[in-house]
């Protein structure tokens, strides 16, 4: 039991607190502390960039090693898509100040991307012999990559530190 006359026994307020009752335990949070990219829905954004990743750099690899020589832009655009993800996925579990501007460079990059080779595999179909993770806008992936970075991008907007926060979460490393 914690007493708030007691500073020592006060509860923190950076630290979520959960509830002692019955049924299953709920972790609630304070309005003063900051959510984070990694937690509730961000972790189903995580699980996906995260499976984009695997696919991308698979299909990259299959691509840049067996077959270079059919579409070579194709295939080095899907490996840099690949990286992207990688990143993507690595900054939006950390978290953390730095992550979170990694995040937001690297799915910003992502947007970019796929409107950009979108748009070029459809006015220039003939640069791309071979389908790229982000071609006709993802077509091939169900557009998931033309709608992941504008979630992206919403997350991490909505998940933004308040601005009186100064408090950083710590990096892992």
């Amino acid at each position: 039991m914690t007493h708030p006359e007691n500073p020592e026994t006060a509860p923190d307020p950076a630290t979520p607190a959960t509830s002692s009752g019955p049924g299953p335990s709920r972790t609630t949070r304070s309005p003063d502390t900051p959510r984070t990219t990694g937690s509730g829905f961000g972790r189903v954004l995580v699980l996906v960039y995260g499976i984009f990743a695997v696919a991308a750099t698979a299909r990259a690899s299959v691509q840049l090693l067996r077959d270079w020589h059919e579409a070579p832009v194709a295939y080095v655009l899907s490996a840099l898509a690949a990286v992207v993800y990688i990143v993507a996925t690595v900054a939006l579990a950390r978290g953390s100040r730095t992550s979170r501007t990694v995040a937001w460079t690297a799915v910003s990059v992502e947007l970019v991307g796929v409107l950009a080779v979108g748009a070029w595999s459809l006015l220039d179909p003939a640069a791309f012999p071979e389908p790229t993770v982000w071609s006709d806008f993802g077509i091939g992936y169900g557009f998931v990559p033309l709608v992941l970075p504008v979630v992206g991008l919403t997350w991490l907007w909505r998940t933004r530190p308040p601005q009186n926060f100064t408090t950083e979460p710590k990096d892992p490393a």
